[in-house]
């Protein structure tokens, strides 16, 4: 659970109007989350698939928020 909420905070704190779009801040997005996997101890090798589904609820995170600002 201490994994989850840092990656929520990270994401929330990062996450910029639209960034999902833009290349480097998708880049920027998985060094974090990268790095806090490294820093709980997951292994390396499996840290690629492991970003993947946070990318995408980080998506759908700032997906939802664009439209409730709508």
């Amino acid at each position: 659970m201490v994994i989850a909420a840092e990656l929520v905070r990270t994401i929330r704190e990062r996450a910029a109007i639209d960034w999902w779009p833009k290349e480097n801040m998708r880049m920027a997005m998985r060094v974090a989350i990268r790095r806090i996997l490294s820093k709980h101890g997951f292994p390396p090798n499996l840290q690629d698939e492991a970003t993947k589904p946070v990318l995408r609820q980080a998506e759908a995170l700032a997906d939802q928020s664009r439209l409730r600002a709508a």
